[in-house]
């Protein structure tokens, strides 16, 4: 059974922000400094991910085996970022977000010592697989976190914080890498990894506090909060905003995963100017977050993710069509890109605001679903760009497209924007009439 919760605040204001004199609402101070807490754990998958990268040459000649067995330690890794939201975000429903925010980031510091130490490629794939697991507790329980603490327009905010930081931090890493592997080994790489996270477990013991009281907990132990997570999946309108996410994400990784073969073999770029390229794109994605962050509080969130989906398939349907009717273009291809990426900057903190609000009978468990299917969607599309040839950029673009039309699909199939679903907590609108069972519908 779910305990009930306490009396949510008012809405009075036309933004939907709730009433300055909510008791619950943190300080001003205090709000900066946990919002700056959780989007570092937000981060430290990505550079987690990312970092090492640089090194993969090094590392394969340094524990003797290929660049393909290498690369399944980031493989493993990323799996162990899904399994490990998956069975964290319902736990915390359970059990509270603190002790696992502050158990997950000392796992993270032990097994990235773990992976500075490895003496053989198996060693160091059991390990990143773990200290994905670890990391994971960041990412889930920011979102859960900031679903706790925040209502009304305050949360997709904050959320778009975190999409910023996502957008940032895969861009960041393999520079910082390079700069660690400038001075030493790929070791030290994992050893950067767990100081940054022995900061982290400092600073959620001192900014983080426990944000789920006990009275509002799931009780029935642990099949109690898997069962919480058991219906969200029957949820429509909330599944609706999962496979959005989702699919925009393998959108995001098959972008991350071809666009250097492109760039760089196709068009024959530096790798200076590829990094240029894929800085100005990302700068398109912070952009957009930023425009969201200006109209969540003023226009309907479901507005803005509809306007977010419609960009982003818009820009790889001109990818698509420019290589089939005017051919390969630097110009075109960057164009394309840089349009979905600010698509993609639109639906991340749209999507999971209004995920989250939907889900707001067990936050843990909606971020575990919002976050592990992102995750998964992505790690399955990365290698289709490669699969499907290297001659030319429409295997991309197309793996691009069908992932943006995929999210439209969910999007007006399942989540029905026009229905309002999530909007009462989001930008202060009246409930849907029907409630509950107009989700099921």
């Amino acid at each position: 059974m779910i305990s009930p919760s306490p009396a949510r605040p008012t809405v009075a204001h036309r933004t939907g922000e709730a009433e300055p004199t909510d008791p619950a609402s943190p300080s001003r101070r205090s709000a900066l400094a946990l919002v700056a807490v959780l989007g570092a754990l937000t981060a430290v998958a990505p550079l987690a991910t990312d970092m090492y990268v640089p090194g993969f040459p090094a590392m394969g000649e340094a524990l003797g085996t290929s660049s393909s067995v290498v690369q399944l330690t980031m493989t493993a890794f990323l799996a162990g970022l899904v399994v490990g939201q998956l069975l964290i975000g319902p736990l915390s429903d359970g059990l509270g977000r603190r002790r696992l925010l502050l158990s997950g980031s000392a796992g993270f510091v032990l097994f990235s010592v773990a992976c500075a130490l490895a003496p053989n490629v198996a060693l160091l794939t059991g390990a990143r697989f773990l200290q994905g697991v670890a990391g994971a507790a960041g990412m889930v329980l920011a979102r859960a976190v900031l679903t706790d603490r925040f209502h009304g327009a305050d949360l997709p905010r904050h959320f778009a914080v975190l999409s910023q930081v996502m957008g940032v931090a895969p861009i960041a890493a393999p520079v910082l890498g390079g700069a660690v592997l400038g001075v030493s080994t790929w070791r030290a790489v994992f050893a950067v990894l767990a100081v940054l996270g022995a900061l982290l477990v400092l600073a959620v013991a001192r900014a983080v506090p426990e944000s789920l009281p006990p009275e509002r907990r799931h009780g029935g132990g642990f099949a109690g909060t898997f069962r919480a997570m058991g219906s969200l999946l029957g949820r429509r309108t909330f599944m609706g905003y999962v496979l959005v996410v989702a699919f925009v994400s393998a959108a995001l990784f098959a972008y991350i995963s071809g666009s250097s073969f492109v760039f760089e073999s196709l068009h024959g770029v530096s790798a200076t100017m590829y990094s240029l390229i894929f800085a100005t794109n990302a700068v398109g994605m912070l952009l957009a977050g930023a425009v969201f962050s200006r109209l969540a509080g003023r226009r309907r969130l479901d507005t803005l993710l509809a306007a977010g989906v419609a960009v982003c398939l818009l820009g790889a349907l001109a990818q698509v069509l420019l290589v089939l009717t005017v051919g390969e273009t630097l110009a075109g291809t960057w164009a394309g890109l840089f349009v979905t990426a600010v698509g993609i900057g639109l639906v991340f903190p749209a999507g999971m605001s209004l995920g989250q609000t939907v889900g707001r009978s067990a936050p843990g468990a909606a971020s575990a679903l919002l976050g592990g299917l992102q995750f998964l969607f992505g790690a399955l599309a990365s290698p289709l760009v490669g699969l499907f040839g290297e001659d030319s950029s429409l295997p991309m673009a197309s793996i691009m497209l069908v992932a943006a039309a995929a999210a439209a699909a969910a999007l007006a199939g399942l989540a029905r924007p026009w229905q309002g679903h999530g909007a009462p907590e989001a930008t202060g609108r009246r409930a849907p009439r029907g409630g509950r069972d107009a989700d099921a519908g």
